[in-house]
């Protein structure tokens, strides 16, 4: 089960085009070191994040495989453009 993010927004101002920008966020494997305390390094083997519980409670940012909070997990951003639509010079009062 993967967990992602979607945010949308708009971009741009009234007189140039606008663009919307879709940001895709997933968490993929942990990188908390467990044998930090004794100067090693040991990683768990958690290859992806999975939420504890439901979006917006504490556990949501626990790992339901390694108990991990979610910072220690990797994080990938994918960002997508869309394409740039521009209004008509009459719309501007011009």
């Amino acid at each position: 089960m993967k967990k992602q993010q979607m945010v949308v927004r708009k971009v741009g101002s009234a007189r140039s085009c606008s663009e919307s920008m879709a940001t895709s966020v997933r968490y993929g494997e942990c990188q908390k070191n467990h044998a930090a305390n004794i100067g090693g390094y040991a990683v768990d083997g958690c290859r992806e994040f999975m939420a504890s519980g439901e979006e917006g409670t504490s556990a949501a940012l626990t790992c339901a495989a390694c108990n991990c909070h979610r910072n220690f997990h990797r994080r990938e951003v994918d960002e997508v453009v869309s394409e740039c639509t521009s209004n008509s010079p009459s719309s501007y009062g011009a």
